[in-house]
């Protein structure tokens, strides 16, 4: 299973990528995708809200399930990724490029809160129990 070393983790399954502009980048993980099966519908928060970190703030659904999205990290939505509404499978084909919504952070050293790549793997093991 991939788990990408550059990026960060909850343990709600969304990975989180700092991006050059100070904004991050906010998806599932592979081992989330994989767990839903193929995903037919992708609601992301919505332009502007404010979040905190932690809120539930979108739904992804599946062929078999509907799952809450959670946001590792509080601010305000800047982007969502439109592709999503059109082909939300890219998330099954690559999880890690299909973003799902950019946050402008209220408070950087949250993400030095989440979880490494060993972490998350650790996250992931004790699922698969």
């Amino acid at each position: 299973m991939s788990i990408p070393a550059d990026l960060r983790y909850s343990a709600t399954h969304e990975w989180i990528r700092a991006e050059a502009d100070g904004s991050v980048s906010i998806g599932i993980t592979h081992h989330a995708q994989e767990q839903l099966g193929d995903i037919v519908y992708v609601e992301p928060p919505a332009l502007g809200r404010k979040l905190n970190q932690g809120d539930e703030c979108g739904v992804i659904e599946s062929v078999k399930a509907a799952a809450d999205l959670y946001t590792p990290i509080g601010g305000e939505v800047i982007a969502v990724n439109s592709e999503l509404e059109s082909a939300p499978e890219k998330i099954n084909q690559d999880a890690y490029a299909a973003w799902l919504f950019r946050v402008k952070p209220n408070n950087a050293a949250e993400l030095g809160g989440l979880l490494d790549a060993s972490a998350y793997s650790a996250v992931v093991a004790a699922d698969s129990k």
